[in-house]
């Protein structure tokens, strides 16, 4: 009487099995393109209402609308982006043929290093090491010229693919507009978590995509532009540059510009230039400064409730882990993190022992 039983227990096995098996060689198989067909995810998602509209108009032609929404997304979003980043490229190599130079000549014994210890008395005490200190400075600027130089030869060399990959996404997010909801369905159904579980984790999944997008990247984008005007206007080489990398320290709040505009500010004023320098302060406390405190709560609101340390975090790791993407990735990641671990507990609180408060 159990043999029928033991037959389809068997088979089901191997049905996981073999399940399992195949989707594991074709996840290895896309491994390059999973990253971009996530980016392509999260940006079907944030262009869909933009579908939708387009859908309606088109009288439900929703190929017609799915093509008009991506070369929307190209026009609007990813050709300024690459004239920008093209526009970084090119400061940033000729950064680096000057970086040696640029450092040592105007901070030389002779010339502002000397007018940088005349003007701030606390630093007597390294006087005797001045010419230590232009060395390491020195020796510093051309390594990361060096990095500089190196980074913009890869990326040359990868141009070709990155188009490739950028072609795949927008292909990619041609079929999420108009199949999206219909494949996170059938994802879903085979997930074996009850329906609230489900529907929580892809309601935290979009909340956060929208919180990362308007919040972490619009703030970003904004004080990285502000601060690139203010570089530009104080006269200091490299301004896109610059404003790129105020813009990526930006995720760690309230320390990350000063990080780029304080050294600007102190090298300004060690080359004579002391007016521009409390100019420059001045526009970054008073108003770059502010943009965080005053955008963050408007934009986000209560679309996340992470700390910002976990935000940071996940920012950083996931530059590190998955490159300029891990910018909207970590974040995203870190709050499914934190989404999964509440269920976790929710679900288990029968068994988990108590904590004493």
């Amino acid at each position: 009487m159990t043999e029928p039983h033991d037959g389809e227990r068997l088979r089901k096995t191997l049905l996981v099995v073999i399940a399992l098996g195949i989707s594991l060689l074709f996840l290895y198989m896309i491994e390059e393109f999973l990253m971009v067909l996530f980016l392509a995810a999260i940006a079907s998602g944030i262009f869909h209402p933009i579908y939708q509209r387009l859908e309606a108009r088109l009288g439900g032609r929703k190929n017609l609308a799915s093509g008009a929404t991506v070369f929307l997304a190209l026009l609007v979003v990813i050709a300024p982006l690459g004239i920008f980043l093209g526009i970084v490229a090119t400061e940033a190599i000729r950064l680096s043929e000057r970086a040696g130079p640029w450092v040592t000549d105007p901070l030389s014994p002779a010339a502002g290093l000397n007018r940088l210890f005349d003007h701030y008395p606390l630093l007597a005490p390294l006087s005797p090491y001045r010419d230590t200190i232009v060395t390491k400075l020195g020796e510093l600027a051309g390594d990361l010229g060096g990095l500089v130089v190196g980074a913009v030869t890869a990326a040359a060399r990868e141009t070709a693919t990155l188009f490739f990959l950028l072609f795949v996404m927008l292909y990619a997010m041609f079929f999420f507009l108009m199949d999206g909801k219909a494949i996170l369905r059938k994802i879903l159904y085979y997930l074996p978590l009850p329906a609230e579980d489900e529907n929580r984790m892809v309601a935290r999944f979009l909340s956060v995509s929208r919180a990362t997008i308007k919040g972490t990247l619009v703030i970003a984008l904004v004080q990285g532009a502000l601060g690139g005007i203010a570089f530009w206007v104080a006269g200091l080489e490299g301004p896109a540059v610059l404003g790129t990398v105020l813009a990526v320290l930006s995720t760690i709040p309230g320390v990350g510009p000063v990080l780029v505009w304080a050294p600007a500010a102190l090298y300004l004023a060690a080359t004579d230039h002391a007016g521009t320098a409390l100019m420059l302060a001045v526009w970054f406390l008073g108003v770059v400064g502010t943009v965080d405190s005053v955008l963050r709560p408007r934009l986000i609101g209560k679309d996340t409730k992470m700390p910002d340390l976990l935000i940071l975090l996940g920012t950083l790791g996931g530059i590190v882990l998955f490159g300029p993407a891990g910018f909207i990735v970590g974040p995203i990641v870190a709050a499914l993190f934190v989404t999964v671990w509440d269920l976790y507990g929710e679900t288990f609180k029968d068994v988990l022992p108590a904590v004493d408060p």
